[in-house]
């Protein structure tokens, strides 16, 4: 039940999320390198156990805030501007991987002298065929949310709303399917490897990284649907199904971005 406000702002009660959260992260990174110097790999899963746990905590939290009336009109735009922050930070990580491809293949360094640096070998993907496939799906995908959310908000039709959610969880299930079966063929019949090769490298850190943002978006659209399904959203109060849609709709365009660079540009190099 909604209770009554006399401003617009929302109070926070202290809480151990934050905490939790910050030391879970600690030690699942901790974990990592420990993890890589071959040494105590348990440390990485205890502290990404902990981080996950504090995730599903904290956001549940902010979900009863919606829902008692704590999400005001200038509480849901600082929402939005939060989101709006997360995504451009995603957005220069992404940067960073195109930076480090295109630079690869256009300036190696073994055209440098001096350098021990040899000439990686550049193995092409075929970018008609399953990554064609997987762009269309994707797209598909960012379209049926976009139907969804039209559907909330502009008909208040909570029916097309769980259906294009229903939908967009599946075409993106597919996407991770499908790029899961791509790697596999890479790795065990085109001679890719997961290391050793600057080209190898970006590809698979780009393309990799892109693949778990796909999960993480899948997984917050399965809570929209689970919410949605529960009548917590209204055409006006809608915050967290529209970071959902954005943060979809990014995912979208980085793999556009992807598809013409990683694919369809490195086949022609």
């Amino acid at each position: 039940m909604a209770h009554a406000k006399n401003h617009d702002f929302h109070i926070l009660p202290p809480s151990i999320w934050p905490f939790i959260s910050s030391v879970g992260a600690f030690v699942m990174l901790f974990g990592a390198v420990m993890w890589m110097a071959n040494d105590m790999p348990y440390l990485f899963f205890i502290g990404l156990i902990a981080t996950v746990y504090a995730a599903a905590g904290w956001w549940a939290d902010v979900v009863k805030e919606g829902q008692t009336g704590d999400h005001t009109p200038v509480v849901r735009i600082g929402l939005r501007y939060g989101v709006i922050l997360f995504i451009m930070s995603e957005i220069m990580f992404f940067v960073a991987w195109f930076w480090a491809f295109f630079k690869t293949q256009m300036y190696p360094m073994w055209t440098y002298m001096g350098t021990s640096y040899e000439r990686p070998d550049i193995l092409a993907v075929d970018a008609f065929h399953l990554p064609l496939i997987n762009t269309l799906i994707l797209l598909c995908s960012g379209a049926a949310v976009t139907w969804a959310h039209h559907a909330l908000v502009h008909e208040n039709n909570r029916k097309d709303l769980v259906n294009g959610l229903t939908l967009g969880i599946v075409l993106g299930l597919l996407f991770s399917v499908l790029q899961a079966y791509e790697y596999y063929e890479l790795v065990a019949h085109e001679g890719y490897t997961l290391s050793g090769d600057v080209f190898f490298g970006t590809f698979f850190m780009a393309t990799g990284f892109h693949g778990f943002h796909v999960i993480i978006g899948t997984i917050f659209l399965f809570v929209c649907l689970l919410r949605a399904m529960k009548g917590h959203f209204t055409p006006t109060q809608h915050v967290g199904f529209e970071a959902a849609a954005w943060y979809w709709h990014f995912v979208d365009v980085v793999w556009l971005f992807l598809f013409a660079a990683v694919y369809i540009w490195g086949m022609a190099g």
